[in-house]
């Protein structure tokens, strides 16, 4: 998307009529006005000097932003960060102290005197002409002061795009106009010595309803300017963050140099209390670093040798020497403005209404207004009240109040997001995402934390937990297998004294073995131990248990004898089943994909307290899955891995935990910065408040038009005498888009994590029991009648089973499938670690050998080939 800076909108009318006229240039495939930001997003192959010709053709002005904007951003440059600078309050508060100054003096001279009776100077008193000639300089003082109205007003007529602008210099001139030629035609009556006729057209003055008008209308605009400012606080806030300068070393020596000179693979220094200043891999050092600036958490995550640290955090502790590996637009801070911005640039859907509605809106003003004053007139009332009532009519009505509903919520929203580390990528998934009403979970590191830990030790008779820990340890310490890392970060956390082992040995397919102080130590699953040691009843019955919570069982033995049971597993995350348990209290089924066996997998639903489980679904099977999900309802997918990147992108919206890869954050409409699962009820509870915001702005919007409109023309005077001077027609214009701002600042009061308030939608699906009998899945969906179904149907197709030692989790299936499906000939592999095989799909004969090759290059035995 290429954004443009967009010049001389006043109001929904005019960022209506610049959307059209660049959406008709060949080769715009989608264009969306922000009048909130004075911005333009443009997707298309049309160039960029086309675009703005189209622009100016308007009546408008445009230019391309900078190329390379989050580049400065991140670097700090001062024009970057001035982008969002309210210049606008400033002006308009000169212009609204110059005008009450004379406001004040016509007000005195024209209502004072006449109305109340203050003094005036004698030559005032007794010359009506040149009371009304001072009242006509000090209006046309007002007028020249306020010019801006008249200007873009006249210059919107001119290319048929009338504005708010418009509506306001045609009531202000109206007023103005009809009172010089009350002026002109008094002063005739005064030289022809009619007194009645100077009394009869000096009441007929609206010199201080033009002058009120133009002066109510600029404390409006100034309101809605000051407001309009405090909505992009979140985004200026990111801005000043950025770094200015950073410490680089070349050639031995420290050198601080401006951001935007860190190039890729620089090496650059901190010191504690500095902010880093681009994004980095640390090479020496280590420290605490507060990353609140990113992710809205408060704690500081400590930081070593190869971690990642991100432009704009504070390293708060110790010295950190790092390489630079993203800079300038590429650094997660830009990348995080860029998102906020865009978001901005973007349109809501519920945006189309009152878009359609502001695209017609003044030119109907206009006619009614027409309307009002030949209707008035042939009823028998004068010039003047009829003019009144016309004018009236054309300053109470709003176009602004309905274009700024939407972008003034979506911009707090998106701010709001921003600073608890919850990044909506367009106002469509803000919009969007509160609607969900199934969510479907990945499980490895979206519910889970994505690494084994040791979750239970079961020492043997006689043997404590601490000689348990320290004889894994000392045995897993030379592993490579991902379950040997759980064990290793178990005993550091205890502390446990590490004991060298020789003769260390990985046998594929069975487990570990090694020698200490002269004794036999063996380590591996329940088939391998049992020919090194004799394991009785009790402890099969509590490794079966184990198995069957999730958890895969470690045993391990001593010269002969079990020392007992370490297990491991992918544990839950701490928030998982509270953020579940939210999601589900505000109607939404919660379901649970994953590529691990059926039993693994049901433990850990158990534990989150899901609706549905889907075991043994391959990366193309959630994308399958999910599509069938979208038949029943709007579907959410949160993930974290590239094999969830389809299935995001199938899903209504998908929502990327922010530690995630590059490509699950690319492919999804909501990243999660903080990677916690409680941000997901989070982000659709504050999508649902900014829905609900925008709902109350265009309500208080319409409404104030359909109310004011009619009242203004005069509807309600034959009925109950109800009349509305132009002057109060001017000051409720000014006040109802100042209403409709500070009502979407409303938002940034609002507690996205309270979950005291959650509401079902009504078409909720909470209150079916499963996703079976919700109709929600097929039954061929479950893994065990879909792997059925799969065999009925591709029976003709070749098929060879492997019998395979040395799987004992989920990891070594996965190697195993992996390895498997390299080979060209392979359409599929069905892999157990609990049955010991894999079933291989074939497109065209492999030989044997190539299979068993395969396998066997992954450290695991071929036992037969079927």
């Amino acid at each position: 998307m290429e954004q443009y800076t967009v010049t001389g909108m006043s109001c929904a009318a005019c960022s209506a009529r610049v959307e059209k006229a660049v959406s008709k240039v060949p080769g715009v495939t989608s264009c969306s006005v922000s009048l909130l930001t004075n911005s333009m997003g443009v997707e298309g192959t049309a160039s960029a000097q086309e675009i703005i010709a189209a622009v100016e053709n308007a009546g408008y002005g445009a230019q391309i932003k900078g190329n390379g904007e989050a580049r400065k951003i991140s670097s700090g440059s001062a024009g970057e960060e001035d982008l969002l600078k309210d210049r606008e309050t400033p002006l308009l508060k000169k212009r609204l102290f110059a005008s009450l100054g004379f406001l004040l003096v016509l007000m005195y001279f024209s209502m004072g005197h006449m109305m109340w009776g203050w003094p005036l100077p004698a030559f005032f008193a007794d010359n009506h002409v040149a009371m009304g000639l001072l009242q006509m300089l000090l209006t046309i003082a007002i007028m020249v002061i306020n010019q801006k109205f008249f200007i873009s007003g006249v210059k919107g007529l001119l290319h048929k795009a009338p504005n708010m602008d418009t509506l306001v210099a045609l009531g202000a001139g109206a007023s103005f106009g009809y009172s010089v030629y009350a002026l002109f035609a008094m002063t005739d009556a005064q030289v022809r010595g009619d007194m009645a006729g100077v009394m009869t057209y000096m009441h007929e003055f609206y010199f201080e309803s033009a002058a009120m008008i133009l002066t109510l209308i600029t404390v409006g605009k100034m309101l809605e300017a000051r407001s309009k400012g405090k909505t992009t606080d979140a985004l200026k806030s990111l801005m000043k963050l950025a770094p200015k300068t950073a410490v680089v070393v070349k050639d031995g020596k420290e050198t601080e140099v401006p951001i935007e000179q860190v190039q890729k693979g620089d090496i650059f220094v901190v010191r504690p209390g500095e902010n880093i200043p681009v994004d980095g891999i640390v090479l020496e050092g280590s420290s605490a670093v507060n990353e609140a600036a990113l992710t809205g958490e408060s704690i500081p995550v400590d930081k070593a040798a190869g971690d990642k640290v991100s432009a704009a955090t504070i390293n708060q502790s110790g010295f950190i020497r790092c390489e630079a590996v993203r800079v300038g637009e590429d650094t997660t801070l830009s990348q995080i403005i860029r998102m906020v911005s865009d978001a901005a640039a973007t349109k809501a859907p519920i945006a189309k209404v009152a878009d359609k509605v502001s695209g017609v809106f003044v030119p109907v003003v206009i006619l009614i207004a027409l309307a009002t004053l030949v209707i008035w007139l042939l009823a028998g009332e004068s010039v003047g009240f009829a003019l009144a009532r016309a004018i009236s009519v054309l300053v109470i009505s709003c176009p602004c109040a309905l274009g700024l509903a939407t972008p003034v919520a979506i911009m707090v929203g998106n701010g709001m997001g921003a600073k608890h580390g919850i990044m909506f990528k367009t106002a469509v998934s803000l919009e969007e995402t509160g609607k969900m009403q199934i969510v479907a979970l990945d499980k490895t590191g979206t519910i889970t934390s994505g690494e084994p830990k040791v979750t239970d030790m079961i020492p043997a008779e006689g043997i404590s937990e601490a000689e348990l820990l320290g004889m894994a340890y000392a045995l897993e310490k030379k592993s490579e297998h991902p379950l040997a890392r759980a064990i290793l970060e178990k005993a550091e956390e205890e502390n446990v004294l590490l004991e060298e082992v020789t003769d260390f040995q990985a046998l594929p397919g069975n487990g570990l073995s090694a020698v200490l102080r002269g004794e036999a130590l063996s380590g591996g699953n329940l088939k391998f131990i049992s020919t090194k040691a004799a394991v009785d009843g009790a402890m099969k019955q509590k490794a079966d248990q184990l198995a069957r919570e999730g958890k895969t069982p470690l045993f391990f033995s001593r010269g002969g004898k079990l020392t007992g049971i370490i297990a491991v597993a992918d544990v839950i995350k701490e928030d998982s089943a509270q953020a579940v348990k939210e999601l589900q209290n505000m109607g939404i089924h919660v379901v649970m994909l994953t590529g691990d066996n059926e039993r693994t997998a049901r433990a850990i639903g158990k534990q989150a307290g899901v609706d549905e489980v889907i075991a043994g679904v391959l990366p193309d099977g959630k994308e399958s899955v999910i599509r069938t999900l979208k038949e029943k309802g709007k579907v959410a997918m949160v993930g974290d891995g590239i094999n969830d990147a389809p299935a995001l992108t199938r899903a209504d919206i998908g929502i990327a935990i922010g530690a995630g890869t590059d490509i699950a954050i690319d492919a999804a409409d909501v990243v999660l910065m903080k990677s916690r699962l409680s941000d997901v009820p989070a982000a659709i509870r504050l999508s649902r408040a900014t829905l609900r915001n925008i709902h109350e702005n265009l309500f208080w919007a319409f409404i104030y038009n359909i109310i004011g409109i009619p009242l203004a023309a005069g509807l309600w005077i034959p009925i109950f005498g109800w009349k509305l001077n132009p002057m109060f027609g001017a000051a409720a214009m000014s006040l109802s888009s100042f209403c409709v701002v500070t009502n979407a600042l409303r938002l940034n009061f609002f507690k996205m994590y309270d979950a005291a308030r959650d509401r079902r939608l009504k078409n909720s699906l909470r209150n079916l029991k499963s996703g079976e009998e919700a109709g929600l899945l097929p039954e061929e969906t479950k893994p065990e009648q879909q792997f059925e179904k799969k065999k009925e149907k591709e029976k003709k197709k070749m098929e060879k089973t492997m019998e395979i030692k040395g799987m004992m989790c989920g990891h070594c299936s996965a190697t195993v499938k992996k390895c498997l499906e390299e080979l060209p000939q392979v359409e599929e592999a069905v892999v157990s670690h609990e049955a010991g095989t894999a079933v291989v799909k074939l497109n065209s004969e492999v030989a044997d050998e190539d299979l068993k090759n395969a396998v066997e290059a992954r450290d695991y035995e071929v036992v037969a080939i079927r």
